[in-house]
């Protein structure tokens, strides 16, 4: 008899799963973005529509930072606005923490809860062993527990 997965487990495991389209070889980041146990949108990052992927030309740095991509939580939340999909009040679960403009768009459209898997050396908290951090938007980024599954892909 098989177990079935908590619904976190599961939505953090789809997030991985988009991680694998990831066309920039720095990090391999997914997000998914969910209110009332339904998906709304997902992303990952990956080259405007049209240019190429840094794959496949290399990176564009800019501060230590690869600015040619579109990350994974904006590219989530421009699906959901492509599509006409409301997403206030939802949840995202990502890979790894947002960056502080991820974090601000995440927070202005609404978006509840943030749930990750890793923080990333450059994110927004001074303190990455918190579990969770309430902001003055409202927002709440809660890190998920170490014991999910590993990417197939990046493994992370």
């Amino acid at each position: 008899m098989t177990t079935r997965v908590d619904w976190h487990t599961y939505f953090m495991n789809i997030a991985r799963q988009a991680a694998t389209r990831s066309t920039c070889p720095r990090k391999h980041v997914g997000a998914v973005i969910v209110r009332d146990r339904t998906i709304l949108s997902t992303g990952y990052n990956g080259a405007l529509p049209g240019l190429p992927h840094c794959e496949d030309v290399g990176c564009m740095m800019e501060d230590g930072h690869c600015v040619a991509t579109v990350h994974a939580e904006a590219n989530a939340v421009l699906q959901a606005a492509k599509n006409g999909v409301a997403i206030a009040g939802g949840e995202l679960y990502t890979t790894a923490s947002p960056c502080w403009p991820c974090f601000k768009l995440l927070a202005t459209v609404g978006i509840r809860r943030i749930r990750i898997i890793r923080w990333l050396p450059d994110d927004p908290y001074p303190l990455a062993e918190a579990k969770v951090r309430p902001v003055a938007s409202g927002t709440v980024v809660v890190r998920a527990p170490s014991w999910m599954v590993t990417c197939p892909r990046t493994g992370s």
